[in-house]
């Protein structure tokens, strides 16, 4: 299984950059917009359904530790991030993963960003594939091979935190 993550992962990265509306838009609630499959971040700012985002993009101040860590990787590092547009931890969380990668001048072609459904499966079956369980996700990789992971809010109870130590690991390896 390992083989392939390297795999999916260059198809993932390369596709994102290139290929548009790559996701299903589902109604699993009445009222809720789900998106399932590879979503951009424009695509969270410019839907209305989404208010959620530009909220607490606002709202967050970046860590200064995190950003630091981003801006010295930020050639290596790519960032596999599963989330759900349902999901209230993802409506706080990935806003502020977008503020915190603009404040280190972190390339969006850097992160790949995937919707789940109410269920936490997507398109191809990545959770399955990389044993995502929650949302949001974020997976950070090195040169195809995966340093760490950030399930919800973290460890601590701050993404950003885990986000910089885990970065920051990598580079004493």
């Amino acid at each position: 299984m390992k083989k392939f993550i390297p795999a999916i992962l260059v198809f993932l990265f390369a596709t994102t950059a290139v290929a548009q509306n790559q996701y299903e838009v589902l109604v699993e609630r009445p009222g809720e917009k789900s998106l399932k499959g590879i979503i951009t971040r424009s695509v969270l700012e410019s839907d209305t359904s989404f208010k959620w985002y530009a909220t607490n993009f606002k709202a967050y101040s970046p860590r200064q530790d995190a950003m630091e860590a981003l801006k010295k990787n930020a050639d290596s590092i790519q960032l596999l991030v599963f989330m759900g547009t349902w999901c209230e931890d993802s409506h706080f969380i990935i806003p502020k993963l977008f503020a915190l990668t603009d404040a280190a001048g972190f390339s969006q072609e850097h992160i790949t960003l995937i919707g789940t459904d109410r269920n936490k499966k997507t398109l191809s079956n990545l959770t399955d594939a990389l044993n995502v369980k929650n949302v949001p996700t974020i997976i950070v990789f090195r040169n195809g091979r995966e340093l760490g992971r950030i399930v919800e809010y973290g460890k601590y109870g701050m993404f950003d935190k885990e986000l910089g130590e885990i970065i920051n690991a990598s580079d004493k390896q």
